[in-house]
């Protein structure tokens, strides 16, 4: 791996112009590159279109990144790779929308809007979602998921223009490479969740609620709670190895 200064140098001569430069900087990422998208193996697409989709993704990363990121460039490829092979997959490869889940996903938004609107801005359930829009569960979810969007690490948000900022400036991410793909690998894991399981976690992890507070929350006992919440950490970490 080339040290941290020269991987830097490299990049400025990349980003203006220098072929010999980006070269030498995929020569020595290619193992990082090739992690990443193996992950992507046995989805219906090629493994070399997922390494020129991978390399494309590494092109953009050497284009969009800057040291005042403060974050390594290691650790900048993987969403930058990742997420190039997922808008394939989403746009263009094995995973396709189809439009009656487009409509659907447009159903749900809309009945969404107007539950909010009713409900002091508390949002409906799976199962009333289903029941008004006369489908399964399982539908209502799949709506929604497909329809995610991949979200740049360079996007603006903030609804004060003054204020507004990209992810990346609101990501802090230790100096070890390892810990921030353990950061990214993690939130993968909670994509994998159904609703229930993710408000599991979240309640349980992100605001420290106890147990009985959960089951109370979702109206059922305790125990059920604790399966649930090992079954769940049991599927996180197959998916995270």
């Amino acid at each position: 791996m080339l040290e941290h200064d020269e991987t830097l140098r490299l990049i400025k001569e990349a980003q203006n112009g220098s072929e010999s430069a980006k070269s030498t900087l995929l020569e020595n990422n290619y193992p990082l590159i090739k992690s990443v998208i193996k992950r992507f193996r046995n989805k219906g697409v090629e493994y070399e279109d997922l390494y020129q989709l991978g390399c494309v993704g590494f092109l953009k990363a050497i284009k969009n990144f800057n040291e005042d990121y403060n974050v390594k460039f290691s650790t900048y490829i993987v969403p930058m790779v990742a997420g190039e092979v997922k808008r394939f997959m989403r746009d263009d490869g094995a995973v396709k929308v189809s439009r009656a889940l487009k409509g659907l996903y447009y159903n749900i938004t809309k009945l969404m809007t107007d539950y909010k609107q009713k409900n002091n801005g508390q949002s409906p359930t799976i199962e009333y979602l289903a029941k008004k829009l006369n489908v399964d569960e399982q539908e209502i979810v799949m709506a929604m998921e497909s329809s995610r969007s991949l979200i740049s690490l360079n996007e603006k948000f903030d609804e004060d223009d003054s204020n507004s900022c990209s992810i990346i400036d609101r990501v802090v991410v230790e100096e070890d490479t390892h810990e921030a793909i353990d950061y990214i690998l993690l939130k993968e894991a909670l994509n994998e969740l159904d609703d229930r399981e993710r408000k599991v976690i979240m309640l349980r992890y992100f605001r420290n609620k106890t147990q009985s507070e959960v089951a109370n929350e979702l109206g059922v006992s305790q125990v059920q709670i604790s399966r649930l919440e090992s079954k769940i950490l049991s599927k996180m970490r197959k998916k995270i190895e």
